[in-house]
């Protein structure tokens, strides 16, 4: 082996160092799969998918109306939580008749099916820097009606894309 050349056993460890480090990174800054456990999201997501949650996704904006977002569970935060952002802080949400109210005006929700039944509940309104979510599964989701608004500190990324099972991989909506 000529002087200054590596081994072959030298070059496969120092290539997995650097794949582990690149996994530590990309997972503790930018990227981190989750799996879905229960079925509070359905139909929009199942219980068993496997989801990339973007943590960058608001380093430089705002969570916004709409985004399905993790978080750490604000009562427990070792446990994390899927829901989707109905309110954010100033909006005032109602849920009456089967529908959703933001501020007086009724808001469509497509991700939800057609006749989806609720509970009326408020109206509430969101503090600053807090955000009102709901699962999409209405009837079946321990969520903002339950135990309150969640703080923004408790948000860990926006939900972007499901990777398992194979015959639902996409984008999240």
């Amino acid at each position: 082996m000529a002087e200054g050349q590596k081994s072959y056993w030298q070059e496969i460890i120092e290539s997995l160092v650097i794949a582990v480090i690149l996994a530590v990174v990309i997972r503790a800054f930018f990227l981190q799969p989750f799996y879905i456990p229960s079925g509070s999201m359905i139909p929009t997501l199942l219980q068993g998918d496997r989801i990339l949650v973007a943590k960058f996704a608001y380093w430089f904006k705002d969570p916004q109306r709409g985004d399905i977002i993790v978080f750490h569970y604000p009562l427990n935060p070792k446990k994390d939580y899927i829901k989707r952002i109905i309110g954010v802080g100033g909006d005032v949400v109602e849920l009456r008749n089967n529908h959703l109210y933001i501020n007086g005006h009724l808001t469509p929700e497509p991700y939800l099916p057609p006749g989806t039944v609720f509970p009326d509940y408020g109206p509430v309104k969101v503090p600053p820097g807090c955000y009102f979510v709901l699962g999409d599964n209405r009837m079946n989701s321990e969520d903002s009606r339950v135990w309150g608004m969640l703080e923004r500190r408790y948000i860990i990324g926006k939900a972007v894309f499901r990777y398992w099972p194979l015959d639902r991989i996409g984008v999240l909506n």
